[in-house]
């Protein structure tokens, strides 16, 4: 398959027939998510806004993601600080899914929940209503790589939400999430802001596997 180069400030890759690139502008966004096949098959029309993501990880090492581009499960272990333009008075949702579980060739898990946070006080997450505590990436060995993705929602008021809370050593709740859904159900509209980065097996996502009795 040939890919074609025809978006600036992109890096190509051609990865179980879909198009992906790497962003570093905010306006490209709605581009990188339709290329990436976000749009229209996760959400239907895509934000204007990139969602600010940083990564803490190994020694106080940081990795301030740029949109589409790869990262390790390693990197990606724990939950990332994340930021958006806000109204203060307004409560916001942040969800991370794979659409690509267990294979991009074969999701019929998609798609895996990975995080999502409810009745945010503004872009106070630590305020928010955990619905499922984050997990990293976890794609299984040979499944090439998987997408991760990122949004946020504005809430039009405070959620009442009835799902049961999901552990970050749970398994249970997180395969055929449908962030779509879940968004005409609290009526949450299109997200505002977006992110997202591509990962591939590493030796971390064995212990994350293993801290959820998969292993």
């Amino acid at each position: 398959m040939s890919c074609i180069y025809n978006l600036a400030n992109a890096l190509n890759l051609c990865n179980l027939g879909l198009l992906l690139y790497t962003y570093t502008l905010a306006e490209d966004i709605p581009a990188g998510l339709t290329v990436s096949a976000i749009v229209p098959d996760i959400v239907s029309k895509a934000p204007n806004e990139l969602l600010s993501v940083i990564f803490k990880y190994g020694n106080d090492k940081e990795k301030n993601l740029q949109f589409g581009e790869e990262l390790t499960p390693t990197i990606v272990k724990d939950p990332p600080t994340i930021s958006w333009l806000v109204d203060d008075s307004a409560f916001y949702t942040i969800v991370m899914i794979d659409p690509d579980s267990p294979s991009s060739q074969d999701p019929k898990l998609q798609e895996m929940l990975h995080w999502l946070v409810a009745n945010i006080p503004g872009s106070d997450i630590s305020k928010g209503e955990i619905i499922a505590e984050y997990i990293g990436s976890a794609p299984s060995k040979d499944t090439g790589l998987h997408r991760y993705v990122l949004l946020a929602y504005k809430q039009t008021n405070k959620l009442i939400i009835d799902m049961p809370h999901i552990s970050n050593h749970e398994r249970t709740g997180r395969p055929n999430f449908v962030v779509r859904d879940f968004a005409r159900k609290f009526n949450l509209g299109e997200p505002i802001a977006a992110n997202m980065f591509k990962a591939q097996y590493d030796d971390y996502v064995d212990i994350l596997r293993k801290q959820m009795g998969e292993a």
